[in-house]
């Protein structure tokens, strides 16, 4: 198997205390930082930019994930790399030049991703395969944290592993994650976990490491 790595989706930390979240699940041991950046018009809800994530890089040196739920990516992702995005996820949905995206975010220094809404076909994948370093698949509808898990998307999860055919390339589950539906998707292939409610619960650095290592412990690998 390969080595499962959480990232817990700040966007059901306590925003007003953001910086002090990310170092508490960072001590807490989870291997990335997801940032789901949402503006209100590709989906229907409105967090935060590059200013905010540059204001918290310095509160951890993990990978900060960076996930684009906007309309139109191509005009920010040099904004966001120079924010401290290590991975740079984009929407198949609203890019006319895939492909153009995806190498500018390579060329800008950073790991490129796509994602897929539950309903989007993997098949857009099959020609920017040499061009990704992760994909995306969205096991709830964007725009809300604390949405229930769509379980079709793990017979998504396997075609897509079966397509990267032992390509270096992550497969990231993002909705509905828990230590309940965690090996499911592991299962068919995901190697990045993201999580919210699952990680945050608690509210303790304490409830943090445990709510982690019950997923972990639920997948085998722990």
């Amino acid at each position: 198997m390969a080595q499962i790595k959480i990232a817990p989706s700040v966007l059901a930390s306590d925003f007003g205390r953001l910086a002090d979240e990310i170092q508490a699940v960072d001590r807490a041991g989870c291997d990335w930082i997801h940032l789901d950046v949402m503006d209100g018009h590709f989906v229907p809800n409105l967090t935060f930019g590059p200013p905010v994530i540059q204001a918290v890089r310095g509160a951890t040196d993990k990978v900060f994930d960076a996930h684009l739920m906007v309309s139109n990516p191509d005009r920010l992702l040099e904004v966001y790399a120079k924010a401290g995005a290590d991975v740079i996820t984009v929407h198949a949905e609203v890019c006319d030049h895939l492909d153009r995206t995806l190498a500018q975010i390579r060329d800008l220094g950073c790991k490129a991703g796509v994602s897929l809404n539950p309903h989007f076909s993997e098949e857009c994948l099959r020609y920017v395969l040499d061009r990704i370093d992760l994909v995306l698949v969205m096991s709830v509808n964007p725009g809300f944290g604390g949405q229930s898990f769509i379980p079709t998307v793990v017979d998504k999860i396997a075609r897509i592993h079966h397509m990267l055919d032992g390509r270096d390339v992550e497969i990231e589950v993002d909705g509905g994650i828990t230590a309940e539906t965690a090996p499911a998707v592991v299962a068919a292939g995901a190697t990045v976990l993201v999580a919210g409610s699952a990680v945050f619960k608690g509210g303790t650095e304490s409830a943090y490491r445990a709510n982690m290592d019950a997923i972990r412990q639920a997948v085998g690998a722990l």
